[in-house]
């Protein structure tokens, strides 16, 4: 039986982007960009499956969640747990896309060519003028997997967290297949990767669209 892991950045991603509120800049829940941005960059596995595999990796952010947005996600977590969060996140607008742009695999429902729509995103001023940016999205699941449920249909989010400095340059990790739950002993949000590893973003670029 496949094993899984927690992913410690996921769990930081997911606290700040939509439970902390301290003062830090870090943590602000306000959106602190307005502009559209691309991303470019490579996607390394580093997980049990595939790992070293290197591939390019676009994202195009459109628009920012609202502080409004974020405590709906909040709300529909807390009272309905994953489940609640999903269905949420599935109502959010279109905020972009991310995809794989020249894959060449298998992709029997063209999620890694065509790519996955962006239903949360949000900016974070970070350190030395730069900017922080976290996505959680849902995870497309094709026919097949929602027909057979696999263990993998049990872990239905895909996490960004970026990190670029003030001339665009950044890396970051993604963790594709997620699933969110509570431990009630602990009183902690916990996530879950299905792979061993998350992937690595290294030599992004992030340019601002006009």
């Amino acid at each position: 039986m496949k094993k899984t892991c927690t992913v410690r950045l996921a769990t930081g991603v997911f606290l700040a982007a939509l439970v902390m509120t301290g003062s830090g800049s870090a943590q602000s829940v306000t959106p602190s960009a307005t502009d559209k941005v691309t991303i470019n960059g490579w996607a390394l596995s580093m997980s049990n499956v595939a790992t070293g595999a290197n591939q390019s990796i676009r994202i195009n952010i459109d628009g920012w969640s609202s502080p409004s947005q974020r405590e709906q996600l909040i709300n529909a977590f807390l009272e309905k747990k994953q489940d609640g969060l999903l269905r949420e996140l599935q109502k959010q607008p279109e905020l972009g896309r991310f995809n794989f742009p020249g894959y060449m695999g298998p992709d029997p429902n063209n999620i890694m060519r065509l790519g996955t729509d962006l239903r949360y995103a949000m900016n974070f001023p970070d350190e030395d003028g730069g900017r922080r940016i976290v996505v959680i999205t849902p995870r497309v699941i094709g026919f097949r997997e929602q027909v057979n449920q696999p263990r993998t249909a049990d872990y239905p989010f895909t996490l960004f967290e970026m990190h670029f400095d003030k001339a665009g340059k950044g890396q970051g990790k993604m963790a594709y297949a997620t699933r969110i739950s509570f431990d009630k002993k602990k009183n902690q949000i916990e996530l879950e990767n299905y792979s061993s590893e998350p992937v690595r973003l290294n030599n992004l670029v992030l340019e601002v669209r006009k």
